[in-house]
């Protein structure tokens, strides 16, 4: 499907970000947009699975690996 696309650190970075904004949903459950914070399933799934499908499409490409 999509060829790896991120990096070690970008992978690390992707998964930590993504676990704060989903912890930031159970912290502050009175917050007015606590929806938004939801948005840390993308950064979370991307990491853990490896494609960026928004990598791809703009061509980057931050994993050192070349195929």
């Amino acid at each position: 499907m999509f060829s790896r696309n991120e990096g070690s650190l970008d992978r690390v970075l992707r998964v930590i970000v993504g676990l704060a904004l989903l912890a930031g949903y159970f912290v502050f459950p009175d917050a007015a947009y606590r929806w938004a914070f939801l948005i840390g399933v993308v950064p979370l799934v991307t990491g853990l699975v490896g494609p960026c499908p928004l990598y791809s499409i703009l061509g980057i490409n931050t994993c050192g690996l070349r195929r």
